[in-house]
């Protein structure tokens, strides 16, 4: 699921952002990729992961839940939700926190 933060909210510090929701850094240790998140339950998964991308006036916050972690080492796969009820509150509850529409 997908949440658009315009340069126009003002809102454009999208770490912090993601800190104020709750979420921490994470960087793979293959990639160097940054990504955030947020533990459902207080364990390691499930848990609810996000990337950020610049994008056109604004950012690209793309956010799915991570049910358990990647099977194989070496691969992403990882029985992630993209859409559905629990990733719609979440993205609901980033939306309010952020006080953006």
């Amino acid at each position: 699921m997908s949440i658009f933060i315009s340069d126009e909210s003002k809102r454009t510090n999208v770490p912090a952002l993601l800190r104020e929701a709750g979420y921490r850094q994470e960087v793979h240790r293959g990639t160097g990729q940054i990504s955030y998140v947020r533990s459902v339950s207080g364990g390691d998964f499930p848990r609810f992961h996000i990337y950020i991308d610049k994008a056109d006036k604004g950012w690209q916050v793309n956010l799915h839940l991570d049910q358990k972690k990647p099977t194989y080492e070496g691969t992403s796969a990882h029985a992630g939700e993209y859409d559905g009820k629990v990733v719609g509150e979440e993205a609901g509850r980033l939306r309010r926190v952020w006080k953006i529409v």
